[in-house]
């Protein structure tokens, strides 16, 4: 029992090709991930689920394990974090004999993670007994004034009930940074999930994360990386 710490990085990215090993300010941006997780001394192992020789290759470079490679049906377009997270954990246990307590899902195009926040997020998840902890960031604009565009071209509002409420009045409301996910093992098996009623959340800013979805998103990542 211990902590185990899964990159997940399959080698089939559409979006942006080769996504997971392509270069960030100068090194594999996959690097990042696997160094934040080393450097912060939490893991027991920092492995990576891929099913990708040349990113087994890299990953292995940086310090990560690969000990056994991503199932194919676990490596498509339509394979869940939550999946692969779930077929590693059952591979440890039948061809390794080894269990975890507390797991730590982190992506590979993470730049903005760190030993700091791994290391508070882990804390909180001990302390308050949730069964997963991960990043979230405020959503610039209230999402309760939200319109909807209809294919006449006319504009409304999702919630006509805010159209005339001020921003500075409506509750703030956050979105999943995609970053990563502390989970309680044994809860989130149980649950099926990596989100349930009893997860918390740290809150970092908008210049701590990205979406990185293509080529614009990239290079606002390296600006942003820059600025930190």
């Amino acid at each position: 029992m211990g902590n185990l710490c899964i990159i997940t990085a399959r080698g089939g990215s559409k979006r942006i090709p080769r996504k997971n090993i392509k270069p960030f300010l100068g090194k594999p941006i996959i690097a990042y991930s696997i160094e934040a997780a080393l450097n912060s001394k939490l893991f027991d192992e920092v492995m990576v689920s891929t099913d990708d020789d040349e990113i087994a290759e890299i990953a292995h470079e940086y310090g990560a394990n690969i000990p056994f490679k991503r199932s194919s049906e676990n490596s498509d377009d339509y394979a869940t974090t939550f999946d692969v997270i779930e077929e590693v954990l059952n591979q440890y246990k039948v061809e390794l004999n080894q269990t975890f307590e507390f797991a730590c899902c982190i992506y590979p195009t993470a730049p903005f993670v760190n030993a700091e926040i791994l290391s508070s997020a882990f804390s909180l998840l001990g302390e308050n007994r949730f069964d997963s902890v991960f990043p979230v960031m405020p959503f610039s604009f209230p999402v309760q004034r939200a319109l909807k565009l209809s294919d006449a071209g006319n504009i409304t509002f999702f919630n006509q009930e805010f159209a005339t409420t001020r921003s500075q009045d409506l509750e703030k409301s956050y979105h999943d940074a995609g970053q990563f996910y502390w989970i309680n093992v044994e809860e989130c098996l149980k649950s099926k999930k990596l989100i349930t009623e009893n997860s918390g959340s740290i809150v970092i800013s908008e210049l701590q994360g990205q979406d990185i979805d293509n080529e614009t998103d990239w290079k606002l990542a390296e600006l942003k990386y820059e600025l930190l």
